[in-house]
């Protein structure tokens, strides 16, 4: 019998590697910007097209590659980030596993021109699919430009697999993000379709999240700071006041590495216990620096879970950190009954020097002279007289005795009403209904009772009306006094310009959409001003998974987000007349029985239901 255990060629051990290493344009970006990095660049410069699809080029002036180099480096497990095994536990680079390189060659057009600051020359080199096409000579700057071209063009089912072009951007400004947070003295430069989304310089680390995160970050943050045996914990939390029910400003970073850990992040969470509203996320960037011998990295080619030698020392080292800065900082509420704030001195007098207070006195004062003396103070002369008053009945010498009886003046004698109606005219309603626990509401018909849940069926009732508005008529608006600012990351000032046509046919309008925030003057009636920032921060956190192509299904999308946030929650109080309301639109729907969301908004009980309750 023939042996049937063959070793794969390396063209298909390379194919199989990318399906681990790279699983999206974003994974590219990545692999690419921490090359650059470990060439200790000071310059990195990302260049997208189509989101990746069609091109992702990164640019830097690090330490280029020789000849031989340039070569080995899309070989399998060739790496010059290690030499052995021992050197896992002595980590200090982003990549060590050898396999980026290989892995997106395999699957995509690679074109590498590099040079080291010494070389006369530098390599260019032409990759498609692991075949190499053309090596040769060029005249290149100090440094290595990486650019690969039309992913997956050899595995077609996977290309198919990728998501909308919004989805994908996205992805790559995260893993952007992601790095040019974890170092903020490179500058980062990232360009895509041709127009500039991003321009770091180098930075201190406050700076480099206010460029990321717009300017109105900076008086979100709150510094952290500990140094201990085992961590160094150092960064920036967000105040609870502004915290956000997504999380996409929240950053772990291990030795300049970001990492994902449910563990740590709760113990964020505990600290922030109290402060924070139901299923709101508070921000932060926390940058931990430990011996790399206590953790390990080496689990997943992402590199973005890490094992730590002692967690539970770390979680309180963290959580005690966090809670430490939020009343250091005041920011956490502090109760001191012995505190009298009337005590406290004012802040523009705490270093002034105390004076000696002047006393002027007049020695000529005789509160007893008929005619008093002149008396000087402050510069100020004033003199005062005794003067015989008059006998007050002079004050009605000469009036006219013009008095008329006040009876002898008409007036209307009907009573006025206090009510606009009559009596007569309000009819009592013949259902009523009645709200219990603050969620259901009970309405009586004929073959019994109906129970309708108020949330759901609002939400019904809602999205109908805004999907009318969006496609059939017009939706009217109130226009603001004074516009309203809303600030948005760079990624979100995307969405919110490819939804703004969209937004507007609910009662939206918008003065302007800059860089770093939007400017509206008007918005719809039923939306008050308090409610517009979180309508469109759960807009923008519920199509976050990309943006419907067809336009119905965008408008659909945009009705079913309006609908959640503004409809009535759950434990609101409602009035009769609000109640009757509710259960009228819902029954004026189209599809009354179910919410937005395929949910049953209510359920009826017969009465054979209930006398088979009470059959024992």
């Amino acid at each position: 019998m023939s042996s049937i255990i063959q070793l794969l060629p390396d063209h298909v051990a390379n194919q199989i590697a990318a399906g681990e290493v790279v699983q999206r344009p974003a994974s590219v970006v990545k692999e690419l910007l921490e090359n650059a990095v470990d060439a200790k660049a000071t310059d990195i410069k990302l260049i997208v097209k189509d989101a990746g699809k069609s091109l992702v080029q990164v640019i830097d002036n690090g330490n280029g590659m020789s000849v031989t180099d340039a070569r080995m480096c899309f070989e399998r497990h060739a790496t010059s980030k290690i030499r052995h095994a021992e050197d896992l536990f002595t980590i200090h680079t982003k990549g060590f596993r050898g396999e980026a390189l290989a892995s997106i060659a395999a699957i995509a057009h690679v074109e590498l021109k590099t040079k080291q600051e010494f070389d006369e020359l530098g390599t260019h080199i032409i990759i498609e699919g692991s075949k190499f096409i053309t090596q040769d000579p060029s005249v290149l700057p100090k440094g290595t430009s990486f650019a690969v071209k039309n992913l997956f063009f050899n595995i077609p089912a996977r290309r198919n697999f990728l998501k909308s072009e919004t989805v994908e951007h996205r992805h790559i400004v995260d893993e952007f993000q992601r790095v040019a947070l974890a170092h903020p003295s490179i500058h980062f430069t990232f360009i895509h379709n041709g127009s500039e989304l991003f321009n770091l310089p180098s930075s201190n680390l406050r700076q480099r999240i206010v460029a990321i995160f717009s300017g109105k970050t900076n008086e979100k943050l709150v510094p952290i700071s500990e140094e201990t045996e085992i961590v160094q914990v150092n960064g920036f939390i967000s105040k609870p006041e502004f915290s956000k029910k997504n999380r996409s400003e929240q950053f772990f970073f291990v030795n300049n590495r970001y990492i994902k850990s449910g563990y740590l992040h709760h113990a964020v969470m505990a600290a922030y216990e109290g402060l924070l509203k139901d299923g709101m996320q508070p921000g932060y960037f926390i940058y931990l620096e430990v011996s790399p011998n206590t953790i390990d990295i080496n689990i997943h080619p992402t590199k973005t879970e890490i094992k730590f030698d002692d967690e539970h020392a770390l979680y309180a080292i963290l959580r005690s950190t966090v809670k430490h800065s939020l009343g250091q900082f005041n920011v956490a509420p502090v109760l001191d009954f012995e505190r009298d704030p009337n005590l406290d001195t004012p802040y523009h007098y705490q270093n002034k020097d105390a004076s000696t207070p002047l006393i002027q006195v007049n020695s000529n004062f005789n509160p007893f002279a008929e005619e008093k003396a002149t008396m000087n103070f402050g510069g100020s002369t004033y003199r005062e007289r005794k003067t015989e008053n008059a006998h007050w009945e002079s004050l009605y010498v000469g009036l006219k005795n013009d008095t008329k009886e006040i009876e002898s003046f008409p007036f209307e004698q009907e009573a006025v009403s206090s009510s606009l109606f009559n009596d007569t005219d309000i009819e009592e309603s013949k259902n009523r209904t009645y709200q219990i626990q603050k969620k259901y509401i009970l309405s009586s018909i004929k073959s019994g009772m109906m129970v309708i849940d108020q949330k759901r069926a609002h939400q019904r009732i809602l999205y109908e009306q805004y999907l009318k508005n969006m496609t059939v008529q017009q939706a009217s608006s109130q226009h603001l006094l004074f516009p309203l600012e809303i600030y948005f990351s760079t990624n979100e000032i995307h969405l919110m310009k490819e939804l703004k046509t969209a937004l507007e046919n609910t009662g939206f309008i918008f003065d302007a959409i800059e860089s770093d925030k939007i400017i509206i003057s008007g918005i719809p009636i039923q939306v008050t001003e308090s409610e517009v920032s979180i309508v469109l921060e759960e807009l923008v956190n519920d199509l976050q998974d990309g943006i419907p192509e067809s336009s119905f299904s965008q408008n659909d999308s945009i009705a079913k987000s309006m609908a959640r946030s503004l409809a009535v929650k759950t434990g609101t109080y409602l009035t009769e007349k609000e109640q009757e309301n509710i259960v009228n639109g819902l029954f004026a729907c189209k599809e009354p029985d179910v919410s937005p969301f395929n949910k049953p908004t209510f359920i009826t009980i017969s009465v054979d239901d209930l006398d088979k309750k009470f059959a024992i």
